[in-house]
């Protein structure tokens, strides 16, 4: 049985006040053409699939429309609501959508859902457990001891009825401790968000969602997809893909990755504004088209760069320094004896810390100002 995984499709999704939804437009259409080429016998999207627990109608409307092409095909597809997603409106008509073999599980009830392909080998079980909190489980297990998120997953998982002679897959969209994240991911301060990746252990591929970079976690077949599309600049190095699972006998499975090709990349450049504004720096490079962070290191602000920079880089997202003052600004602490200041003497501090020199007479007495009014 051939299936084919991805994630975090994250749709409506705006970065650095860029829309994607042109890009994401792209990617559907390039995640059918693998459809398409590979015939899988199942899709699986494990979470994320709208950026918004109330997407905009532009997003859902792209959605529809994938899903129309999707049930076209008669490919049995499973997808799972994420952190972003509101389980209830993923979920809505899922039990009518079902009936088109998309089967979509958005709230979670205290169950995971099941369903059962079958190949020349036999039965092939899909286990669905959407994106869940401590505090969603405790509500249909009171009795149980439910402190950290493994918990939550493995009391959830207790009562899913595996049956270890038969080839089972789980969907789930969690953090799996050790898994490398972006910066496109809301975490958890101090990772309290982890789950145990000794919970699956019962499953011979476990599809997940909520890291947008593809990796093992925690296991050779207990994988992030990653998603289709670069959400963040500590993404701009990675290749996207989709993954394609193939299993054979109980215990054969083999994993790889379908690369995907962005309708624009994303890319990060640096140097003097004479530099990167010059031909020979960017003639022929395929960065001059993708989105960009640019970071200049002249010591000087550079006056209207960002307009005068996008007259060359048209998908400018980011523009920032990286010179004596801003990295002393990033040295900065925080003030000392706070309380016991004034206002005036903390900004004072603050300008000296950041500029390297005390404050002039004129800028001292236009502060001063300043906070007087914003005082009375």
């Amino acid at each position: 049985m051939k299936i084919l995984h991805t994630s975090d499709l994250h749709i409506g999704k705006r970065v650095n006040e860029f829309s994607m939804l042109d890009d994401q437009r792209h990617i559907l259409n390039e995640i059918l053409g693998i459809v398409k080429n590979e015939r899988p016998d199942a899709l699986i999207i494990a979470g994320d699939v709208y950026d918004k627990s109330i997407p905009s109608a532009e997003a859902v409307t792209l959605f529809d429309k994938f899903l129309l092409e999707l049930s076209a095909l008669s490919l049995p597809t499973f997808i799972i609501s994420g952190n972003h997603d509101s389980p209830e409106r993923l979920g809505f008509a899922s039990g009518l959508i079902g009936e088109c073999g998309i089967h979509i599980h958005g709230v979670y009830e205290g169950a995971l859902g099941h369903f059962t392909l079958t190949d020349r080998y036999g039965p092939v079980n899909f286990y669905t457990l959407p994106f869940v909190k401590p505090t969603h489980v405790r509500r249909y297990f009171p009795e149980a001891d439910i402190e950290s998120y493994t918990d939550a997953v493995r009391t959830a998982l207790d009562g899913c009825p595996v049956r270890d002679d038969e080839r089972n897959i789980l969907i789930t969209h969690q953090f799996v401790t050790g898994a490398s994240r972006t910066e496109s991911e809301e975490c958890s301060v101090g990772g309290t968000d982890n789950v145990d990746a000794e919970v699956f252990s019962r499953f011979d591929y476990v599809a997940l969602g909520h890291i947008h970079r593809a990796q093992r976690a925690g296991g050779e077949n207990i994988r992030y997809s990653g998603s289709p599309i670069k959400y963040s600049f500590s993404e701009a190095g990675d290749k996207k893909s989709v993954t394609v699972i193939e299993l054979g006998r109980k215990g054969e499975i083999s994993v790889r990755e379908i690369g995907l090709t962005p309708l624009t990349d994303m890319a990060q450049i640096r140097g003097e504004y004479n530099e990167v504004i010059s031909k020979s720096f960017y003639e022929g490079k395929d960065f001059r088209d993708a989105y960009l962070r640019v970071t200049l290191t002249d010591e000087t602000d550079i006056p209207d760069a960002i307009s005068r920079l996008r007259t060359v880089y048209k998908n400018i997202m980011l523009l920032q320094y990286d010179n004596t003052r801003t990295r002393h600004s990033s040295e900065i602490g925080a003030a000392s004896d706070v309380e016991e200041k004034s206002p005036l003497a903390l900004f004072t501090e603050l300008f000296e810390a950041q500029n390297g020199r005390a404050m002039t007479q004129e800028e001292l007495a236009c502060i001063t100002k300043y906070i007087e009014e914003v005082w009375r």
